[in-house]
């Protein structure tokens, strides 16, 4: 015979367990420099990535994004940029990052813009694309 508390307790252990998986699933991953340098050497869409920024993870516990701004002639223009979303007040160095200067379309033009790269992708240079 089952007692009355024991479906409650079973469902609301069901329910718990739920909300602790959405909430890791949420959670953005650690990466390391092999993922890091793996996601840069994928080929990309202009078309379906321009104007939008994806979220890769965290490398040394500070999160990654990869930018694909476009300005005027979309998406033959359309550039993708690895960096860090450094929080406020951390400095690329404190990271151990390293601040580069890209060109980053902006109307009819590209001007000259500062993002903190992840120190893996900058040997390489994979941190930039066209």
């Amino acid at each position: 015979m089952r007692r009355p508390g024991s479906i409650m307790a079973v469902l609301v252990a069901v329910a718990g367990m739920g909300i602790g998986a959405i909430a890791c699933a949420a959670a953005p991953a650690q990466m390391d420099a092999a993922a890091l340098q793996g996601y840069a050497g994928k080929p990309w869409n202009k078309a379906a990535l321009m104007n939008t920024t994806v979220e890769l993870g965290r490398y040394r516990n500070v999160p990654v994004v990869a930018e694909f701004p476009c300005s005027d002639v979309c998406p033959q223009y359309t550039v993708r940029i690895i960096h860090y979303r450094l929080p406020p007040d951390v400095s690329c160095a404190s990271v151990g990052g390293v601040e580069k200067k890209v060109l980053v379309p902006v109307a009819i033009t590209v001007l000259p813009r500062t993002f903190c790269i992840p120190e893996p992708l900058v040997a390489s240079g994979q941190y930039y694309a066209k």
